[in-house]
């Protein structure tokens, strides 16, 4: 008869010694830890403004080194006083020159460009596969309605 009344107690301190257990490790809980950036997602600089055309809606950017950016990638710009912008890729290039639309913000002749490399996911896995026609085989007992 004492077994019955211990064996709730027993278990619910078995209970609070495992919850207690993951703090004992200084660590935290593993839902909460972030994953590190990987080295390629901070902002790299790629080049300089180098010229601003009179309607100011696109610059030429003189690369530092081979121009790799993508057509459609987001360039950020900064110079003096904080002023900042950000450009869109055209994917035109001559030379070591480039050119980006301004999407909005403010740009000068000598601000930095900058260049965050964001890799696109892989789709392969989600993709699903295809079924086709010749790859399904009915039962040869199948009774048809014709």
């Amino acid at each position: 008869m004492k077994w019955c009344g211990l064996l709730p107690t027993l278990a619910s301190g078995c209970i609070f010694l495992t919850a207690c257990g993951s703090f004992a490790t200084g660590k935290p809980p593993e839902k909460n830890q972030k994953k590190p950036e990987p080295a390629s997602a901070a902002p790299r600089l790629v080049g300089k403004i180098a010229s601003i055309p009179a309607d100011k809606r696109f610059v030429l950017i003189q690369s530092f080194g081979k121009w790799n950016i993508e057509t459609g990638s987001i360039l950020t710009s900064r110079g003096a006083e904080e002023r900042t912008a950000n450009l869109l890729a055209t994917g035109e290039t001559l030379g070591e020159f480039a050119a980006a639309d301004v999407q909005s913000g403010l740009v000068e002749v000598g601000d930095g460009v900058y260049s965050r490399h964001v890799p696109k996911p892989d789709i392969s896995a989600a993709v699903p596969q295809v079924v086709t026609d010749q790859q399904i085989r009915l039962p040869e007992n199948v009774q048809k309605n014709n």
